[in-house]
């Protein structure tokens, strides 16, 4: 499910001026006003000490600590493919960076497939290649930099010889909705949240591949309007309880030209996750995770003459949650990953062949992301929730876990990235006060430079009357509270909060995320109060808390913000009969269930593209929490807001896109269909062909319009 995962967004207490502008939503949506600058990252080059960017068509090395230029390693008018002259853009180096892989032209299939009319361009002899006069997907090169493997429209796999500029088809059975090779199904880009589906080993002479027999899986259908007669569009889509593709990995030997299958879903467990190679480059590790989740194995498989052994077994009570925290050690011997067995999610080193291990980062806290392993050194970097759960800092632990030291420091949200060779690392800091800072720092620390600290926006800001956010603790949950910034606590403030509180997620966090929030603003500054409450079932307090929403969806969550909403209720300075609360995706689930379930205690809602019925979603993300229909018939059904609506007495207003091919506009009929049944009145607004982002154009400022006016109409 895409995570709409909001973050509170205000001014530091530095902006805290005579302000008196009034936020508009023009100024929101239509004139950025608030958009803050990041920074787009260095294109780090293999020795870590140089960096490249495009500048008026040059390609220019630089060096990273000083920005001082090296070289120029593409002027502007080198690249020329048929007397046109072609513009860098969307590039990739490839691993030896003697060629660049250049994509123009995107075309989005879904979130995260994107095709690109796709050229290459050696740096030395100037010589360019046009891969193919359609568009493609995942275009890659091998380890030599002589081949680069793709995927086309008709869903099979291509590989591209840059020495004989000739084509050849790695596979020849695939089929709109039949046969997919080399790229994900729709189930498995949304939820295992990968596209590509193709790996090179690293001496180049296999491709390993993943092939999707979609034959089995129901098909979904939505209209796509303008036409005179509108178009359907069918994919593939399996619901909660329906069949999934049929996966299988294959092998493609280069020299050869042989395939040959390596592991299939039917002879071992339901899904296939992850491949990712080990040490030895004729050894792929294949993740294979069972239907219901709660059982993961690691297979080693001989990608050149097939065999797969079990090196590795974990099983849960819930569910286990997939993530990319795994590395395969030179040595051969070890691997590091990360697991929350211990009840926290936390790095292992583990033996490969005695299955002995070490927990490197033992304690109550859970570890964000595995950021780099520094073989040469001993040390693992790692972002984690240390001390808060609203906050990431960046540590470092070494091999034998004796030695753990903090790299950044100051209170927020830190994002950092290394360079290759681990002597480097930008860091991204920001709080919910301030916006984003962005360094560069030496692998201790220390601030190297200032690359972007939004000066800028902060002196905008001064122009603006903002409020500040509170951070606080509502029924022992964690909480933030945006305040009018005239606040009088003799006065009575109607109350909107804000909701997503899907599994492992997080509203409350201490980070600067963007410009939309400032719509929060604009409610504080006539004269209304927003919360945010994190419930049972968000991230990084442990596995406990986060799990005991198993089978159970939308029960304590909706326990917690109802109860939530009664303790805001009896504060001095609030009016209970105006309380109301809006999510999207998930957090509209959550809005729905409180304005029936919670009838007594709402006045209002807004749902956008909300999940009405669990069975209506797809099987992947449902029954990881919640199995399947015919094995937990209460959880879906009790749940439901389709099957709360007799309850409904407050105000509601549904918002959902038609082309949604995430949560389906399927989810908003059916609600409609039970309010009407009851008799109920509800507001509603449709979005002809918008997907599940409901963007593009004015659109977004025309949603929000309607939610403003709606708010200030029936709160």
């Amino acid at each position: 499910m895409r995570k709409f995962i909001l973050y509170f967004l205000f001014a530091s207490s530095a902006l805290t001026s005579s302000a008196q502008k009034s936020i508009t939503l023009e100024d929101i949506w239509l004139n950025n006003t608030f958009a803050s600058k990041g920074f787009a990252g260095f294109n780090f080059m293999k020795n870590g000490s140089f960096f490249t960017e495009v500048k008026e068509n040059n390609l220019i090395k630089r060096d990273v600590k000083t920005g001082d230029s090296i070289s120029t390693l593409i002027h502007d008018g080198d690249i020329i493919y048929e007397s046109q002259k072609l513009r860098l853009g969307d590039f990739e180096f490839s691993g030896n960076e003697s060629r660049i892989v250049m994509k123009f032209e995107g075309e989005n299939i879904y979130r995260r497939s994107v095709k690109y009319l796709t050229y290459v361009y050696d740096l030395n002899s100037k010589k360019v290649w046009k891969i193919s006069n359609d568009k493609v997907l995942h275009a890659t090169f091998n380890s030599q930099a002589n081949k680069v493997a793709y995927v086309k429209s008709d869903n099979n796999i291509y590989i591209y010889d840059l020495i004989s500029s000739t084509e050849k088809a790695v596979t020849s059975d695939g089929k709109k909705n039949s046969i997919i090779n080399g790229n994900c199904d729709w189930v498995y880009e949304e939820e295992f949240e990968f596209t590509r589906a193709f790996e090179w080993n690293a001496t180049g002479d296999f491709l390993v591949y993943y092939k999707f027999d979609e034959t089995n899986v129901p098909e979904f259908s939505f209209v796509n309007y303008g036409k005179l007669y509108p178009e359907n569009y069918i994919y593939k889509y399996p619901k909660a309880g329906e069949d999934n593709s049929f996966v299988s990995i294959w092998s493609y030997n280069i020299n050869s030209e042989k395939n040959l299958r390596l592991f299939a879903t039917k002879d071992f467990l339901e899904y296939i996750p992850r491949i990712k190679f080990t040490s030895n480059d004729k050894t792929v590790c294949i993740f294979n995770l069972n239907r219901h989740q709660d059982n993961l194995r690691f297979y080693f498989t001989n990608i050149e003459h097939g065999g797969s052994i079990l090196k590795y077994e974990e099983k849960n009570n819930a569910y286990i949650e997939i993530n990319d925290n795994l590395t395969f050690l030179a040595d051969g011997k070890n691997m590091l990953y990360s697991s929350e067995k211990d009840g926290w999610n936390h790095v292992f080193l583990r033996s490969i062949e005695t299955g002995i291990e070490l927990c490197l980062t033992p304690g109550e806290y859970d570890i964000e992301e595995v950021k780099g392993v520094d073989e040469k050194n001993k040390w693992i970097y790692f972002t984690a929730a240390k001390e808060s759960p609203a906050e990431r800092q960046l540590f470092a632990v070494s091999f034998d876990g004796k030695k753990t030291k903090q790299l950044t420091n100051g209170n927020g949200m830190h994002r950092v990235v290394f360079n290759t060779n681990y002597s480097l690392f930008t860091d991204n800091i920001s709080t919910a006060n301030t916006p984003s800072i962005i360094r560069l720092c030496d692998i201790k620390g220390n601030v190297v430079k200032v690359l972007e600290d939004n000066t800028l926006l902060k002196k905008r800001l001064l122009d603006y009357d903002i409020s500040k956010v509170e951070f606080t603790q509502i029924n022992g949950l964690s909480s933030w509270i945006l305040k009018p910034s005239n606040f009088d606590s003799s006065k009575k403030y109607p109350v909107l909060m804000y909701v997503y509180g899907g599994p492992n997620s997080q509203t409350v966090m201490n980070a600067w995320m963007g410009s939309n929030f400032f719509w929060y603003q604009l409610l504080a500054q006539k004269g209304y109060i927003i919360v945010s409450v994190d419930n049972t079932g968000t991230g990084f307090k442990g596995e406990a808390f986060r799990k005991k929403t198993y089978l159970q969806l939308g029960k304590f969550e909706s326990d917690d913000q109802i109860e939530a909403a009664k303790t805001i209720a009896g504060w001095s300075y609030v009016d209970p009969s105006r309380i109301g609360i809006w999510g999207w995706s998930y957090g509209g689930f959550m809005s729905s269930t409180c304005i029936t379930k919670g009838a007594d205690v709402f006045k209002t809602a807004i749902a956008v593209a909300p999940v009405t019925n669990w069975r209506y979603y797809d099987n992947i993300y449902t029954e990881r929490y919640m199995r399947t229909p015919a094995e937990n018939l209460s959880g879906y059904d009790d749940n439901s807001p389709v099957n709360m609506v007799s309850k409904l007495k407050g105000n509601y207003l549904l918002i959902h896109g038609t082309a949604d091919d995430n949560v389906h506009f399927q989810n908003s009929v059916m609600m409609i269909d039970a309010m009407e049944k009851q008799a109920k009145v509800f507001d509603a607004e449709i979005y002809p062909n918008k997907n599940h982002g409901i963007s593009g154009g004015k659109t977004r400022y025309q949603l929000y319009s309607k939610m403003t006016a709606f708010i200030l109409e029936k709160l």
